[in-house]
């Protein structure tokens, strides 16, 4: 379905204290009607909220389902909502010489079972509007397995195919779904990394390209597209070939840059 334009929208948009989700929430204030912008700390959205009267900020963490449902009645309370952008997400790295559940547990808990969180509380509210829609934010890294990348990757793929198949499910009802693949973005998590990040963009180019795929109400949103493409055709190859791709990534020394 065409959808509403970006003006008549509200938008609730989890993760917009830094990085993607701060760039897309100064993105989309004069874009849209109403924008709820949610972090772990509220302070950290004060100065948006403060300075935009259709801003408001929400302390939300998306692992604490009751959280996340005191968020979903604020908004429902306060005129409902059209657009849910589920953003909120960390990275943790595993090293295979010390494996650590706890970290695979930490990661999926943020990425993917605070997305389902995230949707059972909005999809209520989804379903009230006149052309609900809801988008994740995953990554580009799921078509092709990368060293380390267990944890986090595991969990991107998760939320690709729970957002396809949320699609399925939501399409007769006309609730639009969308994942936003983006390839390296310069936030302050991947200032963390300590290998070779390839076509790297700024968070305000990443922002704009996923308001464009917004208003587009795109499936797949994914960036830089040069980049993208050759993740997928690498996607394509035999798991052989995948495979010896991957541990020769591996075996680079820590620091190491191309």
């Amino acid at each position: 379905m065409s959808g509403l334009a970006l003006q008549q929208q509200t938008i609730w948009l989890t993760g917009a204290s830094s990085g993607i989700g701060e760039a897309l929430a100064k993105a989309l204030q004069p874009l849209c009607k109403h924008l709820y912008v949610s972090a772990r700390s509220e302070d950290k959205l004060a100065d948006l909220a403060n300075a935009h009267s259709n801003v408001t900020a929400l302390a939300v963490d998306v692992t604490d389902p009751e959280s996340v449902r005191n968020a979903a009645e604020f908004i429902q309370n306060h005129g409902g909502l059209d657009t849910v952008i589920a953003n909120a997400g960390t990275c943790e790295y595993v090293d295979v010489d010390d494996f650590d559940t706890r970290l695979i547990e930490r990661v999926m808990q943020t990425n993917f079972i605070g997305l389902a969180h995230c949707v059972e509380a909005a999809l209520p509210l989804l379903k009230n509007s006149q052309a609900g829609y809801l988008v994740a934010v995953s990554s580009s890294s799921t078509w092709l397995a990368m060293p380390r990348a267990q944890a986090y990757g595991a969990s991107k793929a998760a939320v690709n195919y729970f957002m396809e198949s949320m699609a399925a499910d939501l399409k007769h009802i006309g609730i639009d779904v969308s994942v936003v693949l983006p390839g390296f973005v310069k936030t302050p998590l991947t200032d963390l990394n300590d290998f070779p990040m390839p076509m790297m963009i700024t968070a305000e180019d990443a922002a704009e390209r996923i308001i464009s795929g917004l208003e587009k109400r795109r499936f797949a949103i994914h960036f830089p597209q040069r980049f993208t493409l050759i993740l997928k055709l690498l996607g394509l190859l035999p798991a052989p070939l995948r495979l010896k791709l991957s541990s020769r990534m591996s075996r680079l020394p820590q620091g190491s840059s191309s």
